[in-house]
């Protein structure tokens, strides 16, 4: 059985993330104990879904100032070159470079800058699904190290180094 034999409702096109019924939202560990959380609120990108699942891709960028912790002052913080420097590097960008099987699910291969730092990331990624009326569903998720991409101070005293990336994404198929 082929990965589009698998796939309900597989349509062969190009997708642009529904940034409405999308998001990005992060978590990091926070004086040992807890975790804070934030989301990104501007973003886009889109999926190109081929007649193979395995040879799609993805692109999408990140607008870091949309940065959004329910704290003005640690939002200004971490825009700030302490952390990301979102003067200088307004944006974050993710290309994918492959598509691999994991039993029902994919792992998407692929470049993620941060900070002017590209580094290489897999997201996890559990797709939820095409509903037959021009729409498809997918949620994925990776850990980084910020530090690996210049952002923040070394040493997870006040803030952890690993950072998870979860997305949960709705794209409308391109007319």
């Amino acid at each position: 059985m082929t990965a589009t034999e698998q796939i309900p409702g597989y349509a062969v096109g190009t997708w642009d993330i529904d940034t409405v019924h999308s998001d990005i939202i992060f978590s990091v560990r926070h004086m040992g104990v807890g975790k804070s959380k934030g989301r990104f609120g501007t973003f886009s990108g889109e999926i190109v879904t081929a007649a193979n699942p395995l040879e799609s891709s993805v692109t999408a960028t990140i607008d870091i100032t949309s940065i959004d912790t329910r704290n003005a002052d640690r939002d200004a913080h971490v825009r700030s070159a302490d952390f990301f420097d979102a003067e200088q590097f307004p944006t974050a960008t993710f290309r994918s470079t492959g598509v691999r099987q994991d039993g029902e699910d994919f792992l998407i291969d692929g470049e993620l800058t941060l900070k002017g730092v590209t580094k290489p990331v897999t997201l996890e990624t559990e797709l939820g699904g095409f509903n037959g009326e021009g729409l498809v569903g997918l949620s994925a998720s990776t850990t980084i190290n910020r530090t690996d991409f210049g952002v923040g101070p070394a040493g997870g005293a006040m803030i952890g180094e690993k950072v998870t990336l979860t997305l949960d994404i709705e794209a409308q198929l391109r007319s």
